[in-house]
């Protein structure tokens, strides 16, 4: 999972809307969104080549979702897969206990934010920074760096998605569909220096990613109705941008 927004609190009809893309390669193997056979009330996305998720739900109301964090000083030797932060924060019912092992763990993987909680409380941890912080009642945007970092993609989603929010009379996937598919690249000297070529800086700089080998492979779409009714709208991608399968599902929430 490369970038994500949030709506928290915005809408009365839709108190949490979150939009995310994934961007991978398109050789690591992966299956999409699934309710999974050994958690069946987990669903999620699978990585079949270290076993984890890039982001999922379950039944209860649990969220999480993982970006990398692009730190070239922060490079670590061995690292633990950093998808399986996914499937444990989103099995472990308790905040507190998954935050203290998130702190215990943190040099075992390579750079991250996790975003994880429930649908009534969302937080974010960053590994390289160590901190831990609210997403609060507002519009949240989340990449590469910390959780509302002025990258030029972010800023430019985070205003789209509050104008929707706004402006528009209901909800709809579709729309949310074509914030993620922005596909403008930031100018050059609004570029950020995350100590990758300016080549490839230009080429990650917008929300929506195509090339021939790494790109945008998912969006997915996640909305919480003010029925605590959760909508999951998935679809996978390929290096052409051309849409391979969709995933739609919609339960009702059970708690804890």
């Amino acid at each position: 999972m490369c970038i994500l927004f949030v709506a928290n609190q915005q809408r009365k009809d839709m108190p949490l809307i979150i939009a995310a893309n994934r961007d991978e390669f398109y050789r690591r193997p992966t299956l999409p969104s699934h309710f999974w056979s050994d958690a069946p009330d987990l669903l999620a996305g699978k990585d079949l080549e270290a076993g984890g998720s890039w982001m999922g739900v379950t039944r209860q109301g649990r969220i999480a979702a993982i970006t990398n964090v692009r730190a070239a000083n922060a490079q670590r030797d061995n690292a633990k897969s950093r998808g399986e932060l996914v499937t444990q924060s989103l099995c472990d019912p308790s905040h507190q206990t998954l935050s203290a092992r998130l702190r215990q763990s943190r040099e075992k993987y390579q750079g991250y934010n996790l975003l994880f909680g429930d649908i009534n409380a969302l937080q974010v941890y960053n590994n390289i920074e160590d901190r831990l912080q609210e997403v609060s009642p507002g519009i949240h945007g989340l990449s590469n760096a910390t959780l509302n970092a002025p990258w030029p993609k972010v800023t430019r989603g985070m205003q789209s998605l509050s104008e929707y929010c706004q402006h528009s009379e209901c909800i709809v996937p579709q729309d949310l569909f074509a914030l993620l598919r922005n596909d403008e690249q930031a100018d050059d000297d609004r570029l950020p220096d995350t100590g990758i070529s300016k080549e490839w800086e230009k080429r990650l700089s917008s929300i929506f990613i195509q090339s021939p080998d790494y790109g945008t492979r998912a969006s997915t779409i996640i909305l919480v109705n003010q029925d605590l009714q959760l909508y999951w709208h998935e679809r996978q991608f390929s290096p052409e941008g051309a849409i391979l399968s969709e995933v739609s599902e919609r339960f009702q929430l059970t708690g804890e």
